[in-house]
């Protein structure tokens, strides 16, 4: 049996934090169980027993990721919220930090089913919090009560990654806000 805060979470978030590092550092490419392990701290055998490879790396990483909450604004105004959570996306992607993180997590979801599962699973718990937004417009009255909630988010954020994966062009807060206002015309069109 394990306990939550013993031993094993210990082990999980030194594995996690080297394997978030290693990312930043050097890309989904270059990541390997055993960099992770010796910048953890943590025996290969544990890591490749547990985790069993780069990609098992990624998936646990996306796992905790998905509990984490995400900063929903919640400003009173859907275009404003809508915005701010394709900012969110935009300037995350833009960070030295976090970017490269999230741009290998995309590129491990690419190259392993399990990664792109627990990718799945980690923008549906976003789509749903985000979700809310719209929700609450829907409530007061400025989105009509057919709109879907996680499509407009989905429609919201979809340029962003289209710009930063597929054409591989830079994505400037204009471009996050002009994504937000599309989706939220098409919203209040009836079209989602």
């Amino acid at each position: 049996m394990q306990r939550p805060g013993g031993r094993s979470a210990r082990v999980r978030d030194a594995v996690r934090q080297a394997t978030l590092a290693e990312l930043a550092e050097h890309g989904f490419q270059a990541l390997t169980v055993e960099n992770v392990a010796l910048r953890s701290g943590v025996h290969k055998t544990t890591v490749y027993r547990r985790w069993g490879n780069a990609e098992g790396l990624v998936a646990d990483a996306l796992a905790l990721a998905e509990e984490e909450p995400w900063p929903v604004p919640d400003t009173g105004s859907v275009q404003e919220d809508l915005r701010g959570i394709a900012l969110l996306v935009q300037s995350g992607f833009a960070d030295p930090a976090m970017g490269p993180v999230s741009s290998a997590f995309v590129a491990a979801a690419m190259q392993d089913r399990a990664a792109a599962e627990a990718l799945h699973r980690f923008f549906a718990a976003r789509h749903d919090q985000s979700a809310a937004v719209v929700r609450q417009a829907v409530e007061r009255g400025e989105l009509p009560a057919s709109v879907d909630a996680e499509e407009v988010i989905r429609v919201a954020v979809a340029p962003i990654y289209y710009r930063l994966f597929v054409t591989h062009e830079p994505v400037t807060p204009e471009d996050a806000i002009r994504s937000a206002d599309a989706a939220l015309a098409a919203a209040r069109a009836g079209v989602i």
